[in-house]
């Protein structure tokens, strides 16, 4: 598209942005048998990409437009975009944020000159009223990706590779509304149409993926919001038809692979990437794998850093499973003397992460057990056909439920009748357990419940209840607009609960 590539080669961003650095990768490379490099947007003054775009925006508004300010919705690192390319203008900028954003967040916007409106409980509400203001005070809308100006300032990250290191062979590029990848990959391709352009997404917000797969935009029921950045239900309406024609794939990964690459980056770089920043090394990773590939030179798109302090606890929590340095193993022993010891006895010298067991009157009992590996998923193999030979063993390193609740509330079973398994969640704020609580009601009895507060936008709860018609229940969970989903029939839960 000849009017973004003009746009680009015209660009103002660096008014405000800079070049950032090409960072190699030293130990990603020397694993993988591959020369690997980050681009660091983590580098940038609002430590995101997003600036590029606002800037590129705002800056090319006629003098009428500029007068009447501007307007936009974000949870983070847009909205810090805005406030400074519009603080940098003279141009007053109104951010719509959730109500329930982050203290850190709002006070990084209100700081670099943007009015911060708190409206609505999740993204989609703050994005409506923004609209609406638009309307009533005679705004701007600044939209965060599907605007050909925006994805030219988003594009000037390809202009710096271009110049940094002409010899890529592949660029792997994280994948929300389409913006990013949209504006770089169409640059890419027309300077170097022999360069790959891979976009990554999580394997739970996988809108370009499945639009690819259809042909067509999809959009999905539900999105995942441990990577909030790309948390998207659908591609952008610009976005999508040039994206089909300039992104040669896309590649999935798990919330515990972002997780590994999240350690990767700040093994490597001295960097904590948020888990949107990390999604396109996840990716670069897994695709490594997936094709054998050797001796290349990739690149992936650090695309941001602004994480909350308190999620690191679960992000570190996760990287072992994501990288495959740690496995979860359920096993099934006898309940007589020395059957203990001779399941501990097979582990040899294997790194105990974690240890769960409980006695059980019955003539046999279950234990939970984290082992630590160091050659990664040959060695869990390894170990389990071993154990396999005299034990019943169950391999559960991907199963969500017994990472996000049963490692933290194994201590025996119960026989409580009719019980059944829901897993939720919620918007996480003040009084949001106390909230859902009351929405779930007292007609059920509460027979199992867990909430762990791991730091997230979203709590995440498992509970047990003793109902006689499931889909009687099922009706009255539909009302309450949550997602859920039904766990009745999880490994974990039969085995420890």
């Amino acid at each position: 598209m000849q009017t973004l590539i003009d746009l680009v080669n015209a660009t103002r961003v660096y008014e405000v942005a800079s070049e950032t650095p090409l960072s190699v990768a030293h130990q990603l490379s020397v694993r993988s048998k591959n020369t690997i490099y980050l681009k660091r947007e983590d580098k940038q003054v609002v430590h995101s990409f997003k600036l590029r775009g606002a800037y590129q925006k705002i800056s090319g508004l006629s003098a009428q437009q500029k007068a009447k300010g501007v307007v936009a919705s974000s949870a983070g690192n847009h909205a810090q975009g805005v406030a400074l390319s519009a603080s940098k203008l003279g141009i007053e900028s109104v951010i719509v944020m959730p109500l329930y954003t982050p203290k850190i967040k709002v006070n990084a916007v209100e700081q670099l000159g943007g009015k911060v409106v708190l409206h609505g409980d999740v993204y989609d509400d703050a994005f409506a009223y923004a609209k609406q203001l638009e309307q009533q005070q005679d705004l701007v809308f600044i939209h965060p990706y599907d605007d050909i100006e925006v994805m030219a300032g988003q594009a000037t990250i390809a202009k710096e590779l271009l110049k940094q290191n002409p010899k890529m062979d592949k660029v792997f590029i994280p994948v929300g509304g389409g913006g990013l990848i949209a504006g770089m990959a169409t640059y890419i391709k027309h300077y170097a149409p022999n360069i790959q352009v891979i976009g990554v997404e999580p394997e739970d917000s996988p809108t370009l993926y499945q639009s690819f797969k259809n042909s067509e935009r999809i959009t999905l029921p539900e999105v995942g919001r441990f990577a909030d950045g790309v948390a998207v239900k659908q591609i952008g309406e610009v976005t999508y038809p040039i994206a089909k024609e300039v992104v040669d794939e896309v590649v999935l990964v798990s919330n515990d692979e972002i997780c590994a690459a999240i350690k990767d980056i700040y093994e490597d770089v001295r960097s904590i990437a948020e888990p949107s920043g990390a999604l396109a090394t996840a990716g670069l990773k897994k695709y490594i794998k997936q094709n054998n590939i050797k001796g290349e030179n990739l690149v992936a798109i650090v695309s941001g850093a602004n994480v909350n302090f308190d999620r690191l606890r679960y992000i570190a929590e996760r990287a072992d499973l994501g990288e495959h340095n740690e496995a979860i193993i359920a096993a099934t022993i006898d309940e007589k003397p020395g059957s203990f010891l001779k399941f501990c006895e097979l582990l040899d010298n294997h790194a105990i992460t974690e240890f769960n067991y409980r006695y059980t009157p019955s003539s046999q009992a279950r234990i939970f057990v984290g082992v630590a590996l160091s050659k990664g998923l040959d060695e869990k193999q390894a170990l389990i056909n071993k154990l396999s030979q005299s034990f019943d063993v169950l391999d559960m390193s991907d199963n969500s439920i017994a990472k996000t609740h049963i490692r933290y509330m194994v201590g025996g079973r119960a026989d409580a009748d009719n019980e059944v398994l829901y897993r939720f969640e919620f918007p996480e704020r003040p009084g949001a357990l106390l909230d859902f609580l009351k929405k779930i009601g007292s007609d059920w009895n509460i027979s199992l419940f867990h909430y762990r507060n791991h730091g997230a936008d979203f709590g995440r709860v498992l509970i047990g209840l003793q109902v006689d018609d499931v889909d009687n229940i099922e009706r009255s969970f539909d009302e309450l607009g949550y997602f859920y989903q039904n766990e009745t029939n999880n490994k974990a839960y039969q085995y420890f609960l």
